[in-house]
């Protein structure tokens, strides 16, 4: 029995757990008790870990505390969706315990997998019982009391995945919603897939998936367009500094912002992360050193190492748009015509996402560092995207505002209540109120026969949503669009705006009109081709 891990027996650990939730995608996927085709906890995971297992296939021999990193780093960048984000602060938080050990015995793991159960909680403003959370959680509970009897790693992990195991499946006992479907949750069960990974390492059982991990090393090919005379300045100087004492981040932003360019400078509680490119370094870091010890320290001679596999291999800063105002705008959505409605609306950039698409924290990181501007707003417009935009904030010199838009025509009437004039807490709560100010509505189609909510759902029917509950199912459309103007009648909304997805014609679009401006006489109606996946009509009432 194994008593501790060193930093090889992690990466081998993150790379199982990477393999194991690849193998495992779909079915982590079919585990949506909704029968909507928004599966993508699979997807999410896997995207989110196999960032981490990129990064660690390219790291020589990295001890424990470098390898936790590395991983923790590479999926808080990579991490997409809510099931993604989780993943990623458990992951951070396990790093943050593993912080500088060279083994890892079984009372230090317990208390890694606390650490990170505390980020996760500490992310979520309303966590609630029967889900990913609830596993981690349990888990780490008997992990601990597992270490008080026995200091073994083995032993703790055995105790931790026993539990999780139990708390999986009282999963379907703590949600309503997994227990009318009769299903565990599919967070849950992700976590339990890593930590089992983990443990089959420990048994010499490593999990191996076909190509995993490929994409992530073809993505890493784009570095290779950088062109050397290009560089107008020479050292890559990287450093972490320990904090320890009260001086401001933000004075030694302004200090090397003025030495070299492509700084970027990342703080919280315990460091400050810094990447810039200066022709001074050692002043770089004679400054630094004011604000704590160095923890790490890295300076590269950009010119002599412009090779292609260096160029693979090197982290390069992300390029941060110079501001020319105090506030922009980002907003996700998927379809050119609400890719228009947005920019016309005064959005400085479209992040290509939505249902079943959602982009992951990197995509919307780099986006917002394209903004020309102080303060950058998001408007994530699907709740699953909401968690991976708050994650952005820390990682960029720019402020981050995120608002809490769930839908596109929540997206819209809040870009509507936008003041680019306005100070940002004008401007935020302007937009906050506004969203309830829409009601929307939308119509897809079922992929799986369910039973939810009283509705007896086959696949391949239509299904209505309003808000985010299920208002009605019928084989023909026609049906919910009258259901639902009837509604809106009923309500006494004013203006109605009808966008008509990619898989709807203008023809059928237009009738779908009429029929709201027949039941809704006395209501404006508007009809946009909207162009978006997954979705035939997207409607907002006001």
């Amino acid at each position: 029995m194994r008593q501790t891990i060193t930093g090889a027996d992690f990466r081998r650990m993150m790379i199982s757990a990477t393999a194991s939730i690849e193998i495992n995608k779909q079915a982590l996927n079919e585990l949506n008790v909704f029968p909507v085709p928004d599966g993508d906890t699979g997807t999410n995971m896997s995207m989110t870990i196999n960032a981490a297992a990129a990064d660690l296939r390219k790291a020589e021999d990295p001890d424990l505390g470098k390898a936790a990193s590395i991983s923790a780093s590479a999926m808080l960048r990579g991490a997409r969706g809510n099931s993604g984000v989780i993943l990623s602060l458990l992951l951070r938080g396990i790093s943050k315990k593993l912080k500088g050990a060279e083994e890892c015995d079984g009372v230090l793991w317990a208390a890694a997998l606390q650490e990170g159960v505390d980020a996760a909680y500490k992310a979520v403003m309303k966590p609630a019982e029967g889900t990913i959370l609830t596993v981690a959680r349990l888990a780490a509970a008997k992990a601990a009391d597992a270490a008080n009897e026995n200091n073994y790693f083995e032993f703790v992990q055995e105790a931790a995945i026993a539990e999780a195991k139990v708390a999986l499946a009282n999963t379907v006992n703590q949600n309503p919603v997994l227990k009318k479907a009769g299903v565990v949750d599919a967070g849950g069960k992700g976590w339990l897939l890593v930590l089992e990974a983990f443990y089959a390492v420990l048994q010499g059982q490593d999990i191996v998936a076909p190509e995993a991990g490929s994409a992530e090393v073809k993505e890493q090919a784009a570095f290779s367009d950088f062109d050397a005379e290009d560089i107008t300045f020479t050292y890559c100087t990287e450093f972490i500094i320990s904090r320890e004492n009260d001086k401001d981040p933000e004075a030694l932003r302004a200090f090397l912002s003025e030495l070299g360019d492509s700084l970027v400078l990342v703080d919280d509680e315990e460091i400050i992360k810094v990447h810039v490119h200066t022709n001074d370094p050692g002043t770089a870091l004679h400054e630094a050193i004011n604000y704590g010890s160095f923890v790490t320290v890295k300076i590269e001679n950009m010119r002599l190492q412009h090779t292609e596999k260096v160029l693979s291999e090197q982290e390069i800063a992300p390029k941060i748009a110079e501001s020319e105002k105090p506030i922009g705008v980002v907003a996700v959505c998927a379809g050119e015509g609400l890719a228009d409605v947005f920019m016309n609306l005064g959005v400085d950039g479209i992040i290509s996402g939505g249902q079943t698409m959602n982009p992951s924290t990197q995509d919307i990181l780099e986006k917002v560092n394209q903004v020309p501007a102080d303060t950058v707003y998001v408007l994530p417009n699907n709740k699953n995207i909401i968690m991976a935009a708050q994650q952005v904030d820390p990682l960029t010199p720019k402020k981050v505002i995120v608002i809490s838009s769930k839908t596109v025509p929540q997206g819209i009437t809040a870009m509507l209540n936008f003041n680019p004039e306005g100070t940002e807490e004008e401007n935020t709560a302007a937009m906050e109120e506004a969203l309830s100010t829409v009601d929307t509505m939308q119509i897809t189609y079922a992929a799986r026969n369910s039973d939810f909510d009283g509705y007896m759902i086959h696949e391949g029917d239509y299904l209505a949503m309003y808000g985010s509950a299920l208002f009605g199912t019928s084989r023909d459309i026609k049906v919910l669009l009258r259901s639902l103007a009837e509604k809106v009648r009923d309500d006494g909304k004013e203006y109605i705006t009808i966008y008509y997805g990619a898989d709807i014609s203008e023809k059928h679009a237009q009738k779908a009109a009429d029929l709201f401006s027949q039941i809704c006489p006395d209501a404006d109606v508007n009809l946009i081709n909207g162009g978006q996946p997954v979705y035939y009509y997207m409607i907002s009432a006001e």
